[in-house]
């Protein structure tokens, strides 16, 4: 084949898909690849493009509706299926927070941010183990002390005149009794041994993956934060940034300070306990005043009502005394100690305190309850901030 000679296979490959077409129809077999109508040239080798959907039309708009209402039910379903997970994050992140303040301390002082986070970690699992160690013991013998004392305790209660009135029209103390003796008592109120451990070990490994996530969050803290303010526009991520600050502020102050006014509570119980010759049950009794101390409103008198009604079953003297301990106690909390400890970092009116509070319980128990405060601060703040200045300027 000479130069001038064209090569057949480039001429194969330039023929038409109708000459493709009419070569097989002549060869007597039929081609699966046929001529496209209208043919096709070099600018548009596919053909000629259509002209473009019609967003307007009814078709358009149902498809793609109907698309976002799946994908919305999608991800609700998603996150319904893991929000046991989800609760587990957000409790970290709150309290990764919640100890930042520490790490800023120690910051200050000339330490570094890695080594910081190193010793506030340690001395978290420190306090968790000690806790742990030094009070599982001997909580586990005074709760069974307690309830071994609830039959003497119920007759204490019965050689009062006034109860003993009562019961003998309404029979609760009978009912009382009746239940404390059933041997089925413990497996009719924690559902058995196999039960009491698997919510045992359940627990062990939530608190254990809530403290390994609290102290990743606690060292990528920073890179977080700048992370999330990326992602604001860069004309608004300066004001984005030091609301966020404000805001992440204010969450850590409201978690010191939460802490600081449970211990006091706490500490307040255990010396009433042990003055008032209760020291036997000093120990689990503070605890559970701390904790409940912790829910915001409604805690602490749980908490004051559990040990009055544990003074009355053990004296009426006994009662009394706790009774007007904790009658001068809870107001000096509620109106002198939390809001000075709460007034530089949180400032929540107490309506929306009460309201922030009920609606979070509702709506996640006692994990809602406990986060129903800052989230409030942090709205408020952003109602304040942003929506009220943008209502003025307009």
């Amino acid at each position: 084949m000479t130069a001038d000679e064209p090569d057949l296979r480039d001429v194969a490959a330039a023929a038409t898909p109708a000459e493709h077409h009419l070569r097989a129809a002549r060869g007597g077999g039929e081609s699966l690849f046929e001529a496209a109508p209208g043919g096709r040239d070099r600018d548009n080798p596919f053909g000629q493009p259509g002209p473009p959907l019609s967003r307007a039309g009814a078709f358009y708009r149902g498809f793609f509706t109907a698309i976002g209402v799946l994908v919305a039910l999608v991800l609700g379903l998603a996150v319904r299926e893991v929000a046991s997970v989800l609760v587990l994050v957000l409790v970290a992140v709150f309290l990764a927070v919640g100890l930042n303040p520490i790490v800023e301390l120690l910051i200050r002082r000339g330490v570094r941010r890695h080594w910081a986070v190193l010793l506030v970690s340690l001395l978290v699992v420190g306090v968790i183990a000690v806790v742990a160690t030094v009070l599982v013991t001997v909580i586990q013998n005074q709760i069974s002390s307690f309830v071994d004392d609830l039959p003497h305790l119920v007759g204490d209660l019965r050689r009062n005149r006034t109860i003993d009135r009562l019961d003998q029209h309404y029979h609760f103390l009978k009912q009382l009794e009746d239940g404390l003796s059933d041997p089925n008592l413990l497996h009719r109120v924690f559902g058995g041994a196999f039960n009491i451990g698997l919510s045992v070990l359940g627990a062990l490994v939530n608190t254990v993956v809530i403290v390994v996530m609290t102290v990743y969050f606690l060292a990528a803290l920073p890179q977080v934060k700048r992370a999330a303010y990326s992602l604001a526009p860069a004309s608004r991520r300066g004001r984005v940034a030091q609301l966020g600050d404000e805001v992440l502020r204010r969450v850590g102050g409201y978690v010191i300070g939460a802490v600081l006014v449970a211990m006091l509570a706490g500490t307040v119980t255990l010396v009433l306990m042990f003055s008032v010759g209760l020291g036997e049950y000093a120990v689990p009794l503070a605890l559970l005043v701390a904790l409940l101390d912790l829910v915001p409103l409604v805690g602490s008198l749980l908490g004051a009502a559990t040990v009055t009604v544990v003074g009355f079953a053990t004296s009426v003297h006994v009662g009394i005394i706790v009774f007007v301990v904790y009658l001068l106690y809870e107001p000096t909390e509620g109106y002198v100690i939390y809001p000075r400890v709460m007034r530089s970092t949180v400032d929540v009116p107490e309506i929306v305190t009460i309201v922030a509070v009920l609606l979070g319980g509702a709506l996640a128990g006692v994990v809602g309850a406990l986060l129903a405060l800052p989230t409030a601060a942090a709205v408020l703040l952003l109602v304040r901030e942003v929506w009220v200045r943008r209502q003025d300027m307009a």
